[in-house]
């Protein structure tokens, strides 16, 4: 009976392999799949990686095969892990993202302002929070920034599946933050009243720019364009940081 159900399944196999569909798709894996990008690592930082994309061959031929023909855009990819990777070295400091992604990422301390801006606008940016600040329907990324009360606050954005498990590390909670396995955050820029000119002149594709409270909103706008000059995408602190290959 085994060798039955193995025979039959040899045999289906065959008979997939000499499909024009099944192989069409084998002949273009080599010109379809991407390769991994590795992490980048210097003493205790990194910066991460990017996945690979491998065609599944069975799945997309599946999929195809329900159409009857072949098309590229229905190829199915799997994630191909880089060799050096971020997600086994989660105890280096992530101070860029990998510059590849050509995007950038924002974030910020509380400010009424500045948040209004980013929501009419429709940008993209992370925001440290507290206990008392978090706000289940937050158009931005939250970040628990609360070390007193750290487990509540990891608790309600658990509640609304938004934790990303990243810590902007500073002088207090850089233990707390190891010890919780999470992702280690230290900003290559910052933005205060007074030094737009330097930031602005610095961005670069994989900045990560921690935006100071007393930040000035004219002084934002001017970072945005800078970026939209550069072709820089602005993107999540989380999307920036994910090696995840989007395609």
């Amino acid at each position: 009976m085994l060798f039955s159900f193995y025979y039959t399944e040899k045999i289906a196999l065959l008979m997939r392999q000499k499909d024009p569909i099944y192989e069409t798709i084998e002949d273009v894996v080599s010109t379809s799949n991407t390769k991994f990008v590795n992490a980048i690592i210097d003493d205790r930082t990194i910066i991460p990686g990017i996945n690979g994309l491998a065609v599944n061959v069975e799945k997309s031929f599946q999929k195809m095969k329900s159409f009857g023909a072949f098309n590229k855009y229905y190829l199915i990819f799997d994630q191909v892990k880089p060799e050096i990777s971020l997600e086994d070295n989660k105890d280096k400091m992530i101070t860029k993202g990998n510059p590849k992604k050509r995007s950038i990422a924002f974030i910020i301390e509380e400010n009424d302002s500045l948040k209004e801006y980013l929501t009419k606008e429709n940008i993209n940016a992370s925001i440290l929070i507290t206990n008392d600040t978090f706000k289940r329907d937050s158009s931005l990324e939250q970040i628990n920034a609360d070390y007193k009360n750290y487990k509540e606050t990891e608790g309600l954005l658990d509640s609304i599946k938004q934790n990303k498990n990243i810590c902007i590390v500073n002088n207090y909670n850089e233990d707390l933050c190891r010890k919780n396995q999470k992702y280690l955050i230290k900003p290559s820029l910052e933005l205060n009243t007074y030094n737009v000119a330097s930031i602005k002149n610095k961005l670069e594709s994989g900045s990560i720019i921690y935006i100071k409270k007393d930040a000035k909103v004219d002084d934002f706008k001017l970072l945005v364009q800078q970026a939209k000059y550069k072709g820089l995408a602005i993107t999540s602190l989380s999307e920036l940081i994910i090696e995840d290959n989007i395609g």
